[in-house]
């Protein structure tokens, strides 16, 4: 479905991204983590075209986006940003009708019937069709969250990219979210790009995880291939402990303070199971 090859770009004269190659198939679902600055969300501006390539290019469905418009780009590929708006004046369906601009015909100023039902679809997906005549303004953070993937569904999109999408969420709602893009993902065949701080939740939702480091892809792999104790250690700089999560068998990423590090350095087991 996308194929990176050798992706430069950046801002101005710094280029974040260096030489990035990678793959995503239909159906899957894809993590991408690494530091602050390691340049994750320049990725995925690029792959809108917010972004413009200094070298290299991104194919999707075998054409080059470089040769898309934004509109066709639009109507393919839906991003959901990592800050939900607040404060707008709108309804929730308002807001999740805007997902229909990409495909709207020429002087076609109102939403047709079409629209409509695309809306409804996509906010009884994201769990906020209750909500619909809501003032966005009344929600909370996590509510928003949903009604903004709502918005990036009604576009119809074969490509959903998601940039942090739990970010300042308590646990509840991270999960709520987390659950949300697993399904749609397995159950709705939706192929998934989504950037996570949260290396445990990666582990926990991801299928392939791509690592970033200073603008370069450190490694791609399943998340038992990638979230090593050597390896977090060495992109992250900090000492952590990694365990095997007794409920679903994956990678439990523990941080341990320094002052506990200093005290066990000798007894500490770093991959015992829990």
């Amino acid at each position: 479905m996308l194929k990176v090859e050798a992706l430069t770009c950046g801002y101005d004269s710094k280029f974040l991204l260096q030489d990035i190659s990678f793959e995503i198939r239909d159906g899957e679902l894809l993590g991408v983590i690494g530091p602050n600055g390691s340049g994750k969300t320049t990725l995925l501006k690029a792959i809108t075209k917010v972004l413009k390539s200094q070298k290299g290019r991104i194919v999707f469905d075998g054409k080059e986006i470089s040769q898309m418009g934004f509109k066709e780009l639009a109507q393919k590929v839906a991003f959901v940003p990592q800050f939900s708006i607040a404060g707008v004046n709108m309804t929730v369906e308002e807001f999740v009708l805007l997902g229909r601009i990409p495909h709207r015909r020429q002087f076609q100023f109102l939403e047709t019937e079409g629209d409509e039902q695309a809306a409804k679809q996509a906010m009884a997906l994201a769990g906020v069709l209750q909500l619909r005549e809501r003032s966005l303004s009344e929600l909370s953070g996590g509510e928003r969250q949903l009604a903004t993937i709502a918005r990036a569904l009604a576009q119809e999109p074969r490509l959903l990219l998601l940039d942090e999408p739990t970010a300042h969420l308590d646990i509840g709602h991270q999960v709520k979210i987390l659950d949300l893009v697993k399904k749609l993902n397995h159950e709705n065949g939706l192929t998934i790009i989504v950037v996570l701080h949260d290396l445990n939740l990666a582990s926990l939702y991801c299928d392939t995880l791509i690592l970033l480091k200073e603008g370069k892809i450190h490694s791609i792999g399943t998340p038992e291939e990638i979230l090593s104790y050597p390896v977090i250690e060495e992109v992250y700089e900090t000492p952590v402990v990694v365990k095997t999560n007794p409920v679903v068998s994956k990678p439990l990423i523990c941080l341990v303070p320094e002052d506990i590090l200093k005290a066990n350095r000798h007894s500490l087991n770093r991959t015992a199971k829990c």
